[in-house]
């Protein structure tokens, strides 16, 4: 019995798998230095004749195509700088609302009166949560200089 049991022990053995050889990381560098060893070692390329493989890649430039960065960038029409008529920016054009209000208004009220007075244009489909978005961020990063002061859940006034 002993012996089939050594016989069992030693086929499991045999039969195990050994644990892979672990790879070791190298830079890029080092691995191209190997590889650039291993092709001379088999005598594919001599290292005086192997040319640099061209780069690959989003960022990759070649020295025969110029890129797009090389070329002339267009230039703006000519004429002055603020020429073109632009309305209000949301900012401002809830400033005036609420000024002409004289009272606390909510986001929704007063993109309302913007659009219908024509002081400020959107194609957004949530327009009155962009206005209280921009405002709440004014509030914050501009602190007691802010044009807004928030009076009431949704509410804001001109801040005095």
């Amino acid at each position: 019995m002993t012996a089939k049991k050594n016989s069992k022990k030693q086929a499991a053995s045999t039969t195990q798998k050994r644990p892979a050889k672990r790879k070791v990381i190298v830079s890029l560098a080092q691995y191209e230095a190997e590889a650039k060893a291993e092709k001379q070692a088999k005598g594919a390329v001599p290292a005086a004749t192997e040319s640099k493989p061209a780069p690959r890649g989003a960022g990759a430039k070649s020295g025969a195509e110029p890129t797009k960065d090389s070329t002339g960038a267009t230039k703006r029409p000519t004429g002055e700088r603020g020429a073109t008529q632009r309305g209000l920016s949301g900012l401002d054009a809830a400033a005036q609302i609420l000024g002409e209000a004289g009272e606390p208004l909510n986001t929704k009220e007063m993109v309302d009166r913007m659009l219908a007075q024509g002081l400020w244009q959107t194609g957004g489909r949530t327009p009155a949560s962009t206005i209280y978005a921009a405002i709440l961020r004014e509030c914050v990063t501009k602190g007691d200089k802010a044009r807004f002061r928030k009076v009431a859940r949704g509410k804001f006034e001109l801040a005095k």
